[in-house]
């Protein structure tokens, strides 16, 4: 008797010839013979068998975790292969349809990372070390000067003693804008001949700079407590259980050796997390896409130029920077705050990150020539 189905339906399911229980129909026109498709349990993994229709003659209800035609397939979701990125794991948040499809899922970040695929590194310095954070925005309870005030310990060095007991010593950083704060590195120091650094300390943090509060123990234990040094050289990391959106911070010493003397930084990113240098320094961003408005050329030799591609922050040599050929408004490589000497770097935020492919520097007022080294910030 022919098979009812086509075989090409057959061999889908697995089937390489007709078997004893087919439904078949009869040459003489008896009618159709009824076969049990099921109880051949051609079902794997604990699907359940469902008769089918048409040209369908079964098919399999699967459990969840397994998919395909006779649930023979692990089912892998939307986190197979790993959508996250460093690391991260990913989460299934929704059940599925009996092994069917996942419907959402989230990217449990790392400590340092953050976005929705954790793609953004957010556990950056953010400038007690290079001195993007400016002497004015630190301060500390009190200040050793040392024999005669000759060794002086004074904020802007990045190193703490505190002597005197207030309601809340420490050190204290004011960001100037509200920022996302990961963690801090502390480090100790050598006075006179002697190590002095933290044990122990805690951080404070705030918004408006005058009321403060600790970071709690996620143990519900009160105030967290953090481990600090073990010498006066070596580094010490410590990531906080969670991100701190702040502009103020303060470091308050519980426990010391000798003194309570300190250097630290600050680890964190923007509050959009989009602040990663894009490539002028390292040189992503390749020569050939840096343009001006005109070039330099000292003494009006082609080897004397200061061409665009210099203008690469920190560039070294002694052509290390872009020069414009003429000093006006006109030149270029909304108005921001510039440089105040020729080797410090100059942050600016732009208060509304954009999309382009193309950005142009516009100098408005400058120190005896117009001469610029750069790098670009986002993701």
């Amino acid at each position: 008797m022919p098979l009812r189905y086509p075989l090409a339906t057959w061999l889908s399911f697995g089937f390489s010839r007709p078997g004893p229980h087919l439904t078949c129909y009869s040459s003489v026109g008896a009618g159709d013979i009824a076969g049990d498709f099921c109880d051949s349990s051609q079902c794997l993994n604990g699907g359940t068998c469902l008769l089918g229709q048409d040209n369908t003659p079964f098919y399999c209800l699967c459990p969840e975790g397994f998919t395909g035609l006779i649930c023979n397939e692990t089912e892998k979701g939307p986190c197979f292969p790993n959508p996250c990125r460093n690391d991260a794991e990913c989460q299934v948040v929704d059940d599925s349809h009996r092994g069917d499809v996942f419907t959402q899922y989230v990217c449990k970040c790392p400590h340092g990372y953050t976005g929705v695929h954790c793609e953004t590194t957010c556990a950056m310095p953010l400038g007690m070390e290079t001195g993007a954070i400016s002497d004015s925005q630190i301060s500390a309870s009190s200040v050793h000067l040392g024999f005669m005030g000759l060794q002086r310990w004074a904020p802007e060095l990045a190193t703490r003693e505190i002597r005197v007991l207030c309601s809340l010593p420490g050190v204290q950083v004011n960001l100037m804008r509200k920022m996302r704060v990961m963690g801090v590195v502390t480090q100790g120091a050598s006075r006179a001949g002697s190590a002095e650094y933290l044990k122990t300390f805690k951080v404070a943090y705030s918004v408006s700079g005058r009321k403060f509060q600790f970071i709690q123990s996620t143990e519900g234990m009160g105030d967290k407590m953090f481990v600090g040094n073990m010498d006066n050289s070596g580094l010490k990391v410590n990531l906080f259980d969670f991100p701190l959106e702040v502009q103020y911070v303060r470091l308050v010493p519980i426990v010391c050796h000798r003194g309570c003397t300190l250097r630290f930084e600050l680890l964190g990113c923007e509050l959009n997390g989009c602040a990663e240098p894009l490539g002028m320094k390292d040189g992503t961003i390749p020569d050939k896409q840096i343009t001006a408005s005109s070039i330099y050329r000292t003494w009006g030799l082609n080897a004397f130029s200061w061409y665009p591609f210099y203008a690469r922050l920190d560039k070294q040599g002694k052509f290390n920077a872009w020069t414009a050929q003429t000093n006006d408004a006109s030149e270029w490589l909304q108005i921001f705050p510039g440089n105040l000497d020729n080797n410090s770097h100059k942050k600016n935020m732009f208060e509304v990150p954009f999309v382009a492919r193309f950005v142009r520097i516009l100098p408005v007022a400058w120190h005896n020539r117009i001469t610029l080294r750069v790098e670009l910030l986002g993701c």
